[in-house]
């Protein structure tokens, strides 16, 4: 049997699951702490700690709501500006080839956090995809979210 080395991990798998509540909530006061790349008066970017493919963002408003039709038109204009915001930061620095950009609203629909509305921009490369996922149930992501942060928050200035 092949063995894929991944150390730093150790760090994710040992860890007791929290119960911080919203994580976007929890995010919009401890920026630090949570991979926020920026924040706006109404929104908050923030690297997903779950990432589907590396660079995978997250865009949540600051108000708690699960829905888009509980976003005010202001609220909906300032996620769709940090969505470009986030866009050309992963364009400067991960240089990716497409994007897959979405809301999943409700479980049935995807969503893992259904109480606080988000929007998904997942970076793509072709051949991003390989055989880990189907046989092993795993995905390999290259590069840490503390480096990616830092050079996503770099990227901004």
């Amino acid at each position: 049997m092949d063995r894929l080395w991944a150390p730093w991990r150790i760090n994710y798998v040992g860890k007791k699951k929290s119960r911080i509540g919203c994580i976007f909530c929890h995010a919009k006061k401890n920026s630090a702490r949570d991979y926020v790349i920026f924040k706006t008066e109404k929104s908050i970017c923030l690297l997903n700690i779950y990432p589907y493919n590396n660079g995978h963002i997250l865009i949540a408003p600051l108000r708690h709501f699960g829905d888009i039709s509980s976003a005010s038109g202001e609220e909906v204009l300032d996620m769709f500006s940090c969505l470009k915001r986030a866009k050309a930061l992963l364009e400067k620095v991960l240089k990716p080839q497409g994007y897959n950009i979405g809301l999943n609203l409700s479980r049935p629909a995807g969503a893992g956090i259904t109480g606080h509305l988000h929007i998904h921009i997942v970076p793509r490369w072709v051949g991003d995809t390989n055989f880990m996922p189907v046989v092993s149930k795993a995905r390999v992501i290259s590069q840490s979210l503390d480096e990616l942060a830092k050079l996503l928050k770099n990227a901004d200035k």
